[in-house]
């Protein structure tokens, strides 16, 4: 039954508000606020990705243009530019990602049912980065590698079962890849999947010793010494299966046990990769086909390029491009979670389209973003009118 609560308020009843609560005050987020606090400012920047406001400017209008029903949304006024943006430089943007991270936990947990990747019961995980240009002349806080443009890096560990991205890390795009393996939480017994930018033994070494396996392609040329082969399943592209010790003094110092070598010829692109990784048990066509699934993390990048509002930004400090992200971050997994506890059948992309337009609609949640299938076989042609009769 409809309560008259508009489609973005339904939405937010989805948010642990009372969690939220525990975090601002931990942070003291708002402390000396006197507008705009930051359960306001988090239901202002998720109006924004949902109904894809690029600016301060647009946010404004919008929500000016419909004062009556913001007290129903939980804002208590139509935001100034100026308020919104001293709200941005000023909410500690800690306490928008830890809202993410708790949003992810609960995600996760309802995504644990998603079939499994490459049929294994462990954990998949999917690591790479994607970079947002800037400005430099404003962004001088995130130069790139050679200092002539400005640019920002996501680091994300996707969890390839539901993808949902558990770790996220903002920096400067100057920032090497490899570096983030060091702030990497490792689960054992589950699987990181990840390119070649990432190779680094003493790093990869680490996530043998917590249990944990790992597959990535090999740079070339390498330094290392064939133990001995195994048998290798011709018809399924494998060329070789080894294992290999490595030559180098520190790389053998770093990496002290033997590696797993797969060679690996994909027929659909005529190429030959070369994969490692410390997991002994698994046939090398599972490996191959493991490294293959990485490449959901990319359409994950270009899914939230496409579709979130994190390449245009509303503040040009750190914190207020950190919050934005989190916010972005937050928003998509809040969907994701209203999609999963409603049983909905309709795609991610398509729920954010209906909620896009239709924010503002007193509408039940479940009726508006349900997709109605109409047979059009049921229609009696004798009730038809003709418009032209031959």
């Amino acid at each position: 039954m409809n309560q008259g609560k508009t489609l973005f308020a339904q939405v937010m009843e989805f948010v642990p508000w009372k969690t939220f609560n525990r975090i601002i005050e931990r942070h003291q987020g708002d402390c000396g606020v006197r507008r705009l606090n930051c359960a306001e400012l988090f239901r202002v920047l998720a109006f924004a990705q949902l109904s894809w406001r690029q600016s301060l400017r647009d946010i404004e209008a919008s929500l000016g243009a419909n004062r009556s029903k913001l007290f129903h949304m939980g804002i208590g006024g139509a935001p100034h530019r100026a308020t919104m943006a001293d709200a941005l430089e000023n909410r500690d943007w800690r306490i928008f990602h830890e809202l993410a991270m708790r949003l992810i936990t609960h995600a996760r947990r309802l995504y644990a049912d998603s079939p499994s990747v490459a049929g294994l019961d462990a954990t998949v995980y999917a690591l790479d980065s994607t970079t947002i240009d800037l400005c430099l002349s404003l962004f001088r806080w995130a130069p790139a590698a050679r200092g002539t443009r400005a640019a920002i890096k996501l680091h994300t560990l996707l969890d390839l079962r539901g993808s949902i991205p558990v770790f996220i890390h903002v920096t400067p795009a100057r920032v090497s890849d490899v570096r983030i393996l060091d702030m990497l939480p490792i689960e054992a017994g589950s699987f990181y999947v990840m390119d070649r930018g990432y190779v680094d033994y003493r790093r990869l070494y680490r996530i043998h010793q917590a249990g944990a396996f790992f597959v990535t392609r090999a740079k070339q040329p390498m330094d290392a010494r064939r133990v001995y082969s195994m048998p290798a399943a011709k018809e399924t592209g494998v060329q070789c299966d080894q294992r290999i010790a490595l030559n180098g003094f520190y790389a053998a110092q770093h990496y002290p046990e033997q590696l797993r070598r797969i060679r690996f010829h994909d027929a659909a692109t005529a190429k030959t990769l070369v994969f490692l990784t410390n997991n002994t048990v698994l046939p090398a066509a599972s490996i191959a086909g493991l490294y293959k699934s990485r490449w959901q993390v990319e359409l994950f990048f270009k899914w939230i390029k496409q579709h979130l509002r994190i390449q245009h930004f509303l503040g040009t400090s750190a914190n207020a491009v950190k919050s934005q992200v989190w916010s972005a971050i937050a928003t998509y997994v809040l969907v994701a979670i209203v999609r999963k506890e409603l049983g909905l059948t309709a795609s991610l992309y398509t729920c954010l389209q209906v909620l896009s337009v239709s924010l503002f609609e007193k509408t039940q949640l479940l009726c508006a973003l349900q997709p109605e299938t109409y047979n059009s076989s049921n229609i009696e042609a004798d009730n038809q009118l003709l418009l032209f009769d031959f």
